[in-house]
This record gives structure tokens, sequence and C-alpha cells, in this order.
């Protein structure tokens, strides 16, 4: 396990925010790639079957959902991002700063994953989308490098919600939060940070969790990047 970065997690926040937001507000939506909605509907539906396994397992179901609901789904994410940039001044004077750490590692997967799908979608020409035109566009938008670092990322960002949710100052802090939230009409990032947080205290120690999806992901990244013919199995 690679031992966890030193950086300006406050920082790294807002910019990594203030990314998502060229990314994917309002004025980004008319730019978009046409066919973006599908392609992170195809690797919704294809990250759901992989995760099969994990997502019916009692101990692993929350987790599986909020990794694949609420870190890479389908759903448009705009609002949520709005709400975190108005309230990032709250939250890094509120929060622990392993919180904040966490918050920003969250948001850096999703700006890196949200660019990936962008350059993705843009290399699709008329083809339907299957394996084969996928594989080819995933490998002409990106590096290894990049990919490798999308999948490391999302163990980071789980092993630091692995470490937070054993500490019992961090979930009062954040159910304490609730009615300002409430009040300032932004329950929906609530309900978001606290599915996260229970996920994980649910599951009670994330080890196999996060290596299944790092040993998995890194297999598909390998056949992707070298052809295979079956780049999703095997």
């Amino acid at each position: 396990m690679p031992p966890p970065r030193t950086v300006d997690a406050p920082a790294s926040l807002k910019r990594h925010l203030e990314q998502l937001k060229r990314l994917r507000g309002e004025e980004a939506k008319a730019g978009a790639p046409s066919r973006l909605v599908e392609v992170k509907a195809w690797q919704a539906t294809r990250l759901a079957r992989t995760y099969a396994d994990l997502d019916a397992d009692p101990r692993y179901a929350r987790a599986t959902e909020f990794f694949l609901k609420d870190l890479y789904g389908t759903k448009d994410f705009s609002h949520r991002d709005d709400a975190l940039l108005r309230i990032y001044p709250v939250l890094v004077r509120t929060l622990p700063d392993s919180a904040v750490e966490s918050a920003a590692l969250a948001i850096e997967v999703d700006a890196l994953s949200e660019d990936l799908d962008r350059r993705l979608a843009g290399q699709l020409s008329t083809e339907p989308l299957d394996d084969a035109s996928y594989a080819k566009a995933y490998r002409t938008s990106s590096t290894r490098d990049e990919r490798l670092r999308q999948i490391e990322l999302v163990d980071e960002v789980g092993r630091q919600l692995d470490r937070l949710v054993v500490k019992p100052l961090v979930y009062a802090t954040l159910k304490l939060m609730r009615r300002p939230a409430r009040l300032a009409g932004m329950e929906d990032l609530q309900s978001f940070l606290e599915r996260g947080f229970e996920a994980f205290r649910h599951m009670g120690g994330a080890d196999y969790f996060l290596a299944t999806i790092g040993a998995r992901e890194k297999a598909i990244l390998n056949r992707l990047f070298s052809g295979h013919p079956s780049p999703f199995s095997g």
C-alpha cells in the first residue's frame, strides 16, 4: 500500500471543485460530447457486472452502491459540485483535516473521471458502443498513466474513508451539519456525505473490498491497452 500523500487538502479540494464546474457546469453542458451520457451509462452497466459479487455480499453491498452510484454514477452531479463549492469555506473550517483530505481525494477522482469520460466520448464515431469500440476510444483518448492514476485515486479515497469512520469526532461533526445543510437547501450533499460514511462503517474494514477493485481494474486496464479481444472478462 502506498503511503498517504502530503498535499494541501483545502487547496486541492477547491482546485478540483473549480475544475468540475468547468467540466460540467451550465456552460460546459452545451459543449459536451454528444455520446457522453451513453458512455457513462455503458460504464455503469460494466461496473455493475464486474462487481456483482461484492454487491450481493451484505458486508460490501453499501460500499459497492456508494462507489458505483455516488462516486461514479450516471446522474448529473453539477448541483452537488456547486453546493460543495459554496460551502467550501465552512467545510475546511469545521471538519477535521483528515475529513477535508478525504473530500479532496473524492473530488479529485471525480474530476479526473469526468475529464477522461469526455475525452473518450469525443473519440467515438457513429458505430455502436460495445467492447471493441469502447476499447479503441479508451486507448486513443487517454494514457496508461492517467488510467492507472484513476484506479490509484479510487483506492486512496477508500482507504481515507476507512480510516475516517473510526473517528467519533468526525461522525459527530457530520451529524451536527444536518440542520445547517437542510436550512441551506443542501440536503442532497449532506445525504451524499452520510451515505459514504455509513457505507464504510457498515463494512468494518475495507482491505478486501479495495484490493478486489484495484486488482480487477488494473487487469482490465492491461487488457484494454494490449488490445485483448475480451478486455472485460478473463
